[in-house]
């Protein structure tokens, strides 16, 4: 089977779309079809089903894929290994600012023990932007934010979103709430907005940001709450449950480009990703304790 079919086939698994994984391919969709058809016709079988207005993989479409999987894993890895070992390695990475300090550092530390000779080109972006580029060939790989029910990338860490404010002044008591929160296009701002809205809670949008360091400076500097990853909180106090709306869980995951670059398979990156969450360290509010994800 055509190795390039393959990597369509898993950036279809990966986006859940055929537009998607035809710009991840630097294809058209037209030409991605005629991948899967070829595939299709190989396998003697169909790979997708239509459910509503979507695709989905049939049983025979998701053995396929898991076979995809191993065999441009391997692809990779002899490729990798073919090259120079002693050769610099620059990798284009990508991260959240807002993971880059509860993330980023262990990662590249893993990152650096896998690959000796790494040097990295950091970009920080929100996800969103992040996968962007990832989809136009401009990173190799980018640490994301993703829903626990996506099956994108490989994960880091379980997250959950909570409600901060200043460590002495819990603003969250304020009528109205000052609020600091993400962009609109943050899944926390928008859990965040109809949370208080369904609660009948008041409050004043004080400020937006796509970056997490604005919205940190505000709450510490006392003048608003904000809605982040647990991870994400540093020093900031978090507001009670009880009296605020629940915040969503999410997942921080490595994505890789669908074209790789050559010194970084997708085995590096899985082995990596393991590693950090068996070195990983949460430390739970409540309890006050080390907890080992």
């Amino acid at each position: 089977m055509d190795i390039d079919a393959l990597r369509s086939l898993l950036a279809f698994v990966e986006s859940g779309s055929f537009t998607r994984a035809a710009s991840q391919t630097f294809r058209t969709q037209s030409a991605v079809s005629a991948q899967m058809k070829k595939l299709q016709q190989q396998a003697a079988s169909p790979l997708f089903i239509k459910e509503g207005r979507s695709l989905q993989l049939t049983p025979a479409g998701q053995a396929l894929a898991s076979y995809a999987r191993r065999i441009v894993s391997l692809h990779d890895q002899a490729l990798m290994e073919m090259k120079n070992s002693h050769t610099m390695v620059e990798l284009r990475l990508g991260c959240p600012d807002d993971y880059s300090v509860s993330v980023l550092p262990l990662f590249s530390e893993l990152l650096q023990q896998a690959l000796p000779n790494l040097r990295l080109r950091l970009r920080a972006a929100p996800s969103y932007q992040l996968r962007q580029s990832l989809d136009g060939g401009e990173l190799d790989l980018a640490i994301l934010t993703r829903s626990p029910d996506s099956d994108e990338g490989y994960l880091l860490r379980h997250d959950q979103g909570v409600w901060v404010s200043h460590p002495q002044r819990d603003l969250s008591l304020q009528q109205p709430i000052p609020l600091a929160l993400y962009e609109a296009d943050c899944k926390f701002h928008s859990s965040a907005i109809a949370g208080l809205d369904k609660a009948e809670r008041p409050y004043r949008l004080l400020a937006t940001s796509a970056n997490h360091s604005g919205l940190y400076g505000m709450v510490k500097q006392g003048l608003a709450v904000a809605a982040m990853a647990r991870s994400s909180k540093g020093e900031l106090q978090e507001v009670c449950a009880t009296t605020m709306p629940p915040l969503p869980a999410i997942d921080i995951v490595v994505a890789l480009a669908t074209q790789p670059h050559v010194a970084c398979s997708s085995t590096i990156i899985k082995d990596v990703c393991e590693q950090f969450r068996q070195k990983d360290v949460v430390v739970e509010p409540t309890l006050g304790e080390a907890v080992f994800n």
